[in-house]
């Protein structure tokens, strides 16, 4: 009788913080500017490499969801990304540009790839009934390593200059994941799967051929592609609107850089706060109409947005980081519980590479919709700002007929499990 523990639970949120950690100190602040403004690098450097690491998440995530699929582990895939994540980069302060773009772009790629095995462990430590609130509670917690990456990025640069400090900052961020992530590696056991292939050519070749079955297969499962398609709106503004905040803050509100770092800890800290009580309302409400309500509050978040840019008092303003982040947090808190609803066990790896693929492939498309608006077509960014609201609408028409009522799985949608019996606490 194998249990998972409270233990299991904190160990696997604290991966959560670990990676939170890597994103933004490393992917949202220093390395762009180590590139651009220390090493006299480009924007379009920095964007073009962090464009072919979310290209090759995109292209491979399937294939990695399968390939765990086959081996009926997860956890083996998460260390491996994980640790060559974190072996490289302390390596990413070097004064050679070329070099220290080529380690970004792998360590990006590891890092991304390590996510859809995360992604995929829920299951491992919750159960239907508790579900939401322990996927809650990891991005609780994950929102939580925003506040250490600062931290570190913060006390660093105090006690050196900057040239000197963002080299250290990748070593003390590489350092921070790696001993928040242990836990998850010791502490978080799986189920065994009675169809469990080894790592080999077999399961490489198995996963490989699997990708074209798997986009066939979704649809045998109601409200799943709907779902995944769905996903591409809502998280392609979600994320827009995160990469353009500081921009729009500045240039259309006319927030001072102290007022931009005030309002992205406002955002953080709702994003805590809305992740850890989402679950909970996921576990009554159930993700779909969760989700929904959501929708409804970035529709109006956008609406506000919009509005002080146009003619309300840019002191109303403040009232948006807050919306933004709890709607953030809450979103990623709300749709891992709605696909675990609506993907059958069996193919919860392949479903997380969609899943997964879906939320690069709107990382990619984003930022092009934001400059063919803002610049190719002249609007500005208020008219790119209403558009993504846009999006969350056309988002919602396309998830509103999905039914997320408990499914009844058939034999070959199951796992098959070995001949001792498996439960979670």
């Amino acid at each position: 009788m194998t249990r998972v523990s409270k233990l299991s639970v904190g160990s696997w949120a604290l991966y959560d913080l670990a990676n939170t950690i890597f994103s933004l100190n490393i992917i949202s602040l220093y390395f762009s500017l180590w590139i651009i403004n220390d090493l006299g690098g480009r924007d379009s450097e920095f964007g073009i490499a962090s464009s072919i690491a979310m290209l090759g998440v995109l292209v491979t995530a399937p294939f990695l969801g399968g390939l765990s699929d086959q081996t009926g582990k997860r956890m083996p895939y998460l260390i491996v990304t994980t640790v060559i994540c974190v072996a490289l980069t302390p390596f990413l302060g070097t004064t050679d540009r070329g070099l220290a773009l080529l380690l970004f772009v792998i360590a990006v790629y590891a890092y991304e790839a390590g996510v859809i095995f995360y992604d995929a462990l829920l299951p491992s430590v919750s159960t239907e009934a508790n579900r939401g609130r322990v996927g809650g509670f990891g991005i609780g917690i994950g929102y939580l390593g925003s506040y250490v990456g600062l931290a570190i990025g913060a006390i660093t640069i105090a006690r050196m200059g900057s040239f000197e400090a963002k080299p250290a900052i990748f070593k003390l961020t590489a350092l921070a994941f790696l001993v928040f992530a242990l836990p998850c590696f010791f502490f978080v056991k799986e189920k065994g799967r009675a169809d469990a292939t080894r790592f080999g050519w077999r399961s490489i070749k198995g996963a490989a051929l699997q990708f074209p079955k798997t986009i066939s297969l979704a649809r045998r499962y109601p409200g799943l592609p709907r779902f995944l398609i769905g996903r591409v709106f809502y998280t392609d503004a979600a994320n827009t609107i995160g990469v353009f905040m500081g921009v729009y803050l500045t240039n259309e509100i006319g927030f001072t850089e102290q007022e931009v770092n005030l309002a992205l800890a406002i955002g953080i800290t709702a994003a805590v706060l809305g992740g850890i009580s989402i679950g909970f309302v996921v576990d009554r409400m159930g993700p779909r109409r969760t989700l929904h309500s959501l929708l409804g509050l970035w529709i109006f978040t956008v609406v506000l947005a919009v509005a002080v840019a146009i003619w309300l008092p840019s002191q109303l303003f403040w009232a948006v980081p807050p919306l933004y982040g709890f709607s953030l947090g809450g979103t990623w808190a709300a749709d891992r519980p709605y696909l675990l609803r609506l993907a059958p066990p069996r193919y919860l790896g392949q479903f997380f590479g969609i899943y997964a693929m879906v939320g690069r492939f709107s990382a990619v498309l984003g930022p092009l919709i934001w400059s063919l608006i803002v610049d190719g077509l002249g609007l500005g960014r208020t008219a790119a700002v209403a558009f993504l609201g846009l999006m969350m609408i056309v988002a919602y028409l396309i998830l509103r007929p999905i039914s997320d009522a408990p499914r009844v799985w058939g034999p070959d949608d199951l796992v098959p499990a070995f001949s001792h019996e498996a439960r979670v606490a």
